[in-house]
């Protein structure tokens, strides 16, 4: 089992959803996340006072799947979360040891 997390702008979210879940993958975790790479961030204008925002909003996306899911996957999240501008995010694959469903005591890929 893999762990694949996606950080993306929050427009995009519904479509990267859709997009798992045409492929199979129906439970995911959603985080509201602030960051920066090479946007560095950028200026603003507010009540005439310029300010610099540093931290951008995006969404973090983070699925457990079978190993033989994961490129599909991350295939997915790259057709629908790419706009070919800086800042459209990141994809991270991690493995994962174990995995346990607290109601009924599962574990492995049953749990997931």
């Amino acid at each position: 089992m893999k762990k694949v997390e996606a950080v993306i702008k929050p427009f995009k979210l519904d479509e990267v959803r859709e997009a798992l879940s045409d492929i199979g993958i129906n439970g995911l975790t959603v985080t509201e996340v602030k960051g920066f790479g090479r946007q560095k961030g950028h200026t603003e204008l507010y009540r005439g006072a310029e300010y610099v925002v540093d931290f951008l909003p995006k969404v973090k996306i983070e699925v457990v799947i079978a190993d033989d899911l994961v490129d599909r996957a991350i295939e997915a999240i790259i057709q629908t979360a790419r706009t070919g501008k800086i800042g459209d995010g990141k994809i991270f694959v991690y493995p994962v040891e174990q995995v346990v469903r607290i109601r009924t005591g599962e574990t492995g890929e049953d749990a997931v």
